[in-house]
């Protein structure tokens, strides 16, 4: 789903003709981009004209320009970015896709990630161009500054950013003063000179004022061009112009108020009337208008073009003028007198007819906004509750939290369902701190409300299934699997049949419990049943969430190819409206491309799911298992030192976090490095503490004792096969194929290695095979020798050539037909017999040769199939036809 953004702030507004041209202004700003500057910043009070002197440099200045005006609206960092991309949008619609992409998400993001990859694609446009911040004064927000300093440290040398404020910046400007990166323009620049002033005047507004009694005027206001056009106004008819000039006296707030008071009174009644209704809006159109006035369609487009025609600080927003709104002094002014004139109800009244034609048109936050300003509880918690209600926008969630935390207890308590709502939307945004002190909020004034041993209606099941749900979900954040079962039960058991968003949810829950419970049966059923729900309703979000978890547990299954399917449907429907869980996917992919050794498509798919998993501060566990793959990946790319190095990183990561639930996996992975490595002490240490048999079974083979290891996992493979893990299951009976070949006992590793390629072969696994070393190339060597599953043998058998090239390359072989000096006779008779899997001093004890002669055959027969190592030398004896 694509943003719903009010696209008028991306609009530079027009420039009025005649036009007060400023050239030595405009030099300096062009000195700012000549000089290769950061940041031009135009910097000062109400009324000095910084917008109208910034948009004429634009239209005379060649470079593309990008532009966003700003409201307190956008002092939510999220809500920003948003609109930051989406203004560079209007310079390439390409610029920000990914970036956009992690916006939309209803949790709450990491702005520095985010800027990450909007900077880099920033870093891609060829051309120099400018980004215009103007009314930056009305955010008033430290993240948001974080934000922006974040953005200028690192901007791309074809970028150049003007801000316009009434107030300097928490920016590092001293900084980039000293960098001499900063050019400025502040009041004493800003403020009309007297040529200047005689030219608007009688220009501009039309006037006929002597050089004195402008001299007279623009000393008075100080070249204050607001003050200077508010007078110009009062003065339209008044003959004694120089008297009006000499009583004109005061500061700037009494001044304006003033002037604001004689062009107010001299508007027609039907006018005044409009601009007090209409100044509770912030954007003003037609029909709007009319909405809030309560007169005939088309009324309100007629006055706001007379508004606009007479300069009555009417702002349009877009080109086809539909969109307006008042200069910000003006509206503050008229919404002081609108209080003075209407009562409390009145204004409130005005609020419910703007709120109900936001909601008509499909602006619910808005709606919601009018609501709230009308003191309307009932009908902001109705709009809250909205299907219509864009929750998944960025600052949706935390606007309403605002307000939610402004209503006195007493509110709350009489309305048990605005106490949840406050603790699901934390939970939506990621915060699980309050979480439960709300839900209990909750239980209290649903008790306080319930008769005594009276029957609950639906209303209150349906919120204690919502309770439960929220439990159940902060139960997952801890891993407190228990909770999340009871609570899922518990959420379904309550919820009504109709309300089917939730009961997905509830079921999503259930089979996340499950899930960690390793239940993997009933954890499929669950996220089968809440995908039913979900796209019955047509709930986008618990969709995917429902797929991914399919596609989890379809992997356990060794259903590789399925689960990459469903991955990847997923991701399709994250394209078009991401939400978060994107690193889930991109995981799950990056594992299965794993086993089947495309390990450069693995990498890749590893990179973009630690990119999304980085913006979630309060999901490390993703970010963690993340990195674990990455080192097993560098593993498998002979890369042991890049591997030990992500492990104890991420080792850092968890115990600083206390992530305990992760330890075993990170142990799991440590154990893989030592055992490559050689250190089977630190493999035994790390296996026991931490319950990894399988590991440790590994360690008694490399260490000489397959015995210890076979005890090992004969028990192991009856608990995995009563879990019914088929991946478990795999590399279990891969490791113990293994263990019998060690000991020798050679037709048992040769049926369980058959019965092993018989699960996989299907998922394509081929490390799973490759990662168990040079005992299960000599095992698959044998088996090859049967005719068990000839190609997937032989595709294994080339995985590991092509490994042992890559770590050891030898020269060039001859073509497959024939060799340069062919093999004896018995050397073929000893190829044979290596093939089968035989070691050196078996093959002695079958051609009754000492292992000395036995070792020049295998030297000669390597030199002649020009190969190093035994697996080689089987494989290029299949090509060549030998076996």
């Amino acid at each position: 789903m694509a943003y719903t953004l009010l696209k008028t702030k991306l609009h530079m507004p027009h420039l009025r003709q005649p036009l007060v041209s400023r050239p030595q202004l405009l030099v300096k700003l062009n000195q700012g981009l000549q000089t290769g500057g950061t940041l031009t910043l135009v910097s000062a009070p109400a009324g000095f004209g910084k917008t109208t002197l910034i948009c004429e440099w634009i239209e005379r200045c060649e470079r593309p320009f990008a532009w966003l005006s700003l409201d307190e609206r956008d002092r939510d960092p999220t809500r920003f970015l948003a609109y930051l991309i989406a203004a560079l949008q209007t310079l390439s619609p390409e610029i920000g896709m990914k970036a956009f992409g992690i916006l939309e998400l209803p949790q709450q993001q990491s702005p520095e990630f985010i800027l990450t990859i909007l900077l880099n694609e920033i870093a891609s446009i060829p051309e120099d161009f400018a980004l215009v911040l103007d009314d930056y004064h009305s955010i008033d927000s430290q993240p948001v500054d974080q934000c922006l300093t974040f953005l200028i440290e690192h901007q791309p040398p074809q970028m150049h950013l003007v801000i316009a404020t009434r107030e300097d910046p928490s920016l590092p400007l001293s900084r980039l003063r000293a960098r001499r990166q900063l050019t400025e323009l502040r009041t004493a620049d800003l403020r009309f000179n007297p040529p200047e002033a005689a030219e608007f005047l009688n220009q501009v507004m039309g006037l006929t004022l002597s050089p004195e009694d402008i001299a007279a005027l623009e000393t008075r206001t100080e070249g204050w061009i607001a003050g200077l056009q508010l007078a110009a106004l009062s003065m339209q008819g008044i003959k004694d112009t120089t008297g009006f000039i000499q009583s004109f006296t005061g500061s700037h707030y009494f001044v304006l108020d003033y002037l604001l008071e004689e062009v107010f009174h001299q508007q027609p009644e039907m006018v005044q009337t409009f601009l007090l209704h209409t100044s509770i809006l912030d954007r003003l159109c037609g029909p709007l208008c009319d909405a809030v006035l309560g007169v005939l369609p088309d009324s309100g487009q007629e006055t706001l073009e007379y508004l606009e025609h007479v300069n009555l600080f009417l702002v349009p927003l877009d080109n086809e003028r539909r969109w307006y709104r008042y200069h910000h002094l003006f509206a503050d002014l008229l919404r002081q007198r609108l209080g003075q004139r209407l009562a409390p109800e009145e204004i409130a009244d005005l609020h419910i007819r703007a709120s109900k034609w936001c909601e008509n048109n499909n602006l619910m936050l808005e709606a919601f906004r009018h609501a709230v300003m009308a003191n309307d509880i009932a009908r902001a918690e109705w709009l809250v509750e909205s299907k219509k209600m864009p929750l998944h926008l960025p600052g949706t969630a935390t606007t309403i939290l605002s307000w939610l935390d402004s209503l006195p207890k007493t509110w709350l308590d009489s309305r048990p369902a605005l106490w949840w709502k406050q603790a699901s939307l934390l939970l939506a945004i990621g915060q699980t701190i309050g979480v439960e002190e709300k839900i209990q909020a909750t239980e209290a004034a649903l008790a306080a409300a319930s008769l005594s041993g009276s029957k609950l209606d639906d209303t209150t099941r349906d919120l204690i299934g919502k309770i439960a749900i929220a439990r159940a979900t902060l139960a997952t954040h801890q891993f407190e699997i228990e909770t999340i079962l009871s609570q899922a039960h518990r959420a379904l058991e309550y919820l009504p049949s109709t309300n089917l968003p939730d009961r997905s949810t509830a079921l999503l829950m259930l089979g996340q419990g499950c899930y960690l419970q390793e239940d993997h049966a009933a954890a499929s059923q669950a996220y089968a049943e809440a995908l039913a729900l979900a796209q019955t309703d047509g709930d986008i979000t618990n969709t995917i969430l429902a797929s991914l978890r399919l596609g989890q547990i379809q992997a356990l299954n060794s259903q590789l190819f399925q689960a990459a399917e469903t991955y990847q449907q997923a991701l399709d429907l994250i394209c078009e409206y991401s939400p978060s869980n994107a690193a889930v996917a991109y995981m799950g992919l990056a594992d299965i491309h794993y086993e089947w050794n495309n390990l450069n498509a693995a990498e890749k798919y590893l990179e973009q799911s630690i990119q999304w998993a980085q913006q979630y501060d309060h999901v490390v566990d993703r970010l963690i298992l993340s990195k674990l793959y990455l080192a097993r990946l560098k593993l498998a790319q002979g890369d042991v030192g890049g591997a030990e190095g992500i492990a104890w990183q991420t080792e850092q990561t968890v115990y600083q976090k206390n992530i305990r639930i992760r330890l075993q996996d990170l142990a799991y992975c440590q154990s893989e490095i030592c055992l490559r490595q050689g250190n089977l002490e630190a493999v035994f240490q790390l296996a026991r503490r931490h319950d990894l048999p399988l590991m440790e079974a590994r360690a008694f083979i490399a260490g000489g004792d397959p015995s210890a290891a076979l005890k090992l996992l004969k028990s192991l493979r009856q608990q995995v096969e009563a879990k019914g893990s088929a991946q478990r299951l795999l590399e279990v009976m891969a490791v113990q194929s293994i263990a019998f070949y060690a000991c020798g006992e050679t037709a048992q590793a040769l049926d369980l290695l058959g019965a092993t390629l018989a699960l996989a072969e299907p998922g394509g696994y081929i490390c799973l095979f490759l990662n168990k070393g040079a005992l299960m190339a000599e095992l698959l060597s044998a088996t090859a020798v049967q005719g068990v599953r000839p190609g997937y043998v032989k595709k294994l058998l080339a995985a590991f050539v092509a490994e042992n090239m890559e770590e050891r390359p030898f020269s060039s072989t001859p073509g497959p037909s024939t060799l340069a000096e062919p093999l004896s006779p018995r050397e073929l008779e000893v190829l044979c017999l290596i093939a089968q899997g035989l070691s050196n001093q078996e093959i002695g004890q079958r051609l009754f040769l000492a292992l000395d002669t036995i070792k020049g055959h295998n030297r000669r027969i390597f030199e002649k199939l020009q190969v190093q190592r035994r697996t080689e030398a089987i494989v290029r004896a299949h090509e060549l036809g030998l076996l």
